[in-house]
């Protein structure tokens, strides 16, 4: 595969891509809310609160929406083309963007199952991705 822009890393993210070394996809809570936090930030985006800890996600869920892009929104993905962004709904709540990986980006569709996946990163980091579960992948 080749070279990706590597994402930033901001002290609220560390604990998400610190868990991304172990192949761990993590979720930041509110403790007050009880729902999960994504992106990561200082302060719960519902209630202002500040309790905020980190759980493990299952890596489960389904496109919520998507595009297949066939001209890279960023030139270090220019061989990549076609690939998939998509809005993947976690189990959890919480609402990620990530690509979708491991299909043709035409049998992408709204409400597909997925399940995570990892592509490293040459800092020892890894990417969560997601690929088809259930009966899109044949399972």
């Amino acid at each position: 595969m080749t070279a990706r822009l590597e994402p930033p890393v901001s002290p609220e993210a560390a604990p998400f891509w610190d868990a991304t070394r172990q192949r761990q996809l993590m979720l930041q809570w509110c403790r007050a809310c009880d729902l999960p936090v994504h992106h990561p930030r200082v302060l719960c985006p519902r209630c202002g609160g500040t309790d905020l800890d980190w759980r493990e996600a299952a890596g489960r869920g389904r496109v919520h929406a998507f595009t297949v892009l066939h001209r890279p929104g960023n030139p270090t993905m220019a061989e990549r083309v076609p690939y998939v962004v998509a809005l993947i709904d976690l189990e959890e709540g919480a609402r990620m963007m990530s690509n979708v990986v491991g299909c043709e980006p035409g049998r992408v569709a709204v409400g597909m199952p997925v399940r995570v996946g990892w592509e490293d990163l040459p800092d020892g980091r890894a990417l969560p991705v997601f690929e088809p579960a259930g009966e899109a992948a044949g399972d």
